[in-house]
């Protein structure tokens, strides 16, 4: 099939035109170019989604599948308008921030949305559920429920992970930042984790679009305690030191960041407003063709990426090492 990727460069994107290629389909990327080099095999066009022509050179063509990973409900509306009368099917990669609620586990397709944002410009992260909420509703308009796929997508994991959210733990338990290998977990048996792997959604992404699946689905990784978790990549990492855990209350006194940002501890979230974050239903994706490789894959290959890029670099998620070892010392002394 003729598939284009708007985008194509950044991670998942990448990720999805290398695997089309992978499996035999003619790959065309639409992007800047500023994040990253385009998959082997796939024609890259350089184009501005900022700009009304960004779509000139490719709207005259004929596509079997889009694939959409925008954040942008400008990008997003104006592509839709230039690729619906020659494109057969249109894959949008949404977010599960885009629900209402958090607090639910178990919730599924059908649960309450937030409002769509009411601008074409996402100013910042903090309507980022709304602004993916407004790019759904412009992929629906366009191509109706038989002609697209929405994929709201739990947290992404796995090598190349420049988020940070799942190579910190696997790389922290193999570089302890403590002199006694100990590493502060956060003490929240009753928190879920779901991390797809970028690998198995992209794969998901081209095979769902060769079989114009539609519809609406969850797409998420295997349900699992973040207990359970730390533990996979504790032993990935090979891990023998102690864990100091402390609870949600003890890392909100001492300034810890739940989820991602400085100063942070990643897959933590507050709880009970946030116990469904990580635990939404993804059956329905399971049974139209979902598969996801064990967690223990995702976090082995996600550390040996960590160790080969660099792991002194900045990091967007987790705590230094001079913070940690400054909470442990609190955490030690209570």
């Amino acid at each position: 099939m003729r598939l284009l990727v708007l985008g194509g460069t950044a991670w998942l994107g990448r990720c999805v035109a290398e695997t089309a290629v992978e499996l035999g389909h003619r790959v065309t990327c639409l992007a800047r170019g500023e994040s990253g080099t385009t998959a082997g095999g796939a024609v890259f066009v350089r184009a501005d989604r900022d700009r009304p022509d960004a779509y000139d050179e490719i709207a005259t063509a004929d596509w079997d599948v889009v694939v959409d990973v925008s954040r942008q409900p400008g990008h997003v509306k104006r592509a839709v308008a230039a690729l619906a009368d020659r494109s057969a099917h249109f894959v949008f990669t949404s977010s599960g921030n885009v629900y209402a609620d958090h607090g639910t586990p178990g919730a599924d397709e059908g649960a309450a949305l937030l409002p769509p944002l009411d601008s074409d410009v996402m100013e910042s992260m903090e309507t980022y559920g709304p602004a993916k909420v407004a790019c759904e509703q412009h992929v629906r308009t366009a191509f109706g429920a038989d002609g697209s796929l929405i994929l709201r997508v739990g947290l992404i994991g796995g090598p190349g992970d420049l988020f940070d959210r799942t190579g910190y733990w696997p790389l922290r338990f193999a570089r302890p930042a403590a002199p006694d290998a100990c590493v502060l977990v956060p003490d929240a048996p009753a928190l879920s984790t779901q991390v797809i792997d970028v690998r198995d959604l992209a794969r998901w992404i081209v095979e769902s679009g060769e079989h114009r699946l539609s519809g609406t689905f969850n797409a998420t990784g295997e349900t699992l305690p973040l207990p359970q978790h730390l533990d996979v990549a504790r032993a990935v990492a090979g891990h023998t030191g102690p864990v100091v855990p402390v609870d949600q209350e003890w890392l909100q006194a001492h300034g810890v960041e739940p989820w991602m940002g400085d100063r942070s501890l990643p897959l933590w979230l507050p709880l009970p407003e946030y116990a469904g974050f990580s635990a939404r239903d993804s059956s329905a994706a399971r049974a139209a063709g979902l598969a996801t490789r064990p967690l223990v894959d995702t976090l082995t290959d996600t550390l040996a990426w960590e160790l080969a890029t660099g792991p002194d670099r900045s990091r967007k998620a987790g705590l230094s090492a001079e913070d940690e070892r400054c909470l442990l010392d609190a955490a030690k002394a209570a």
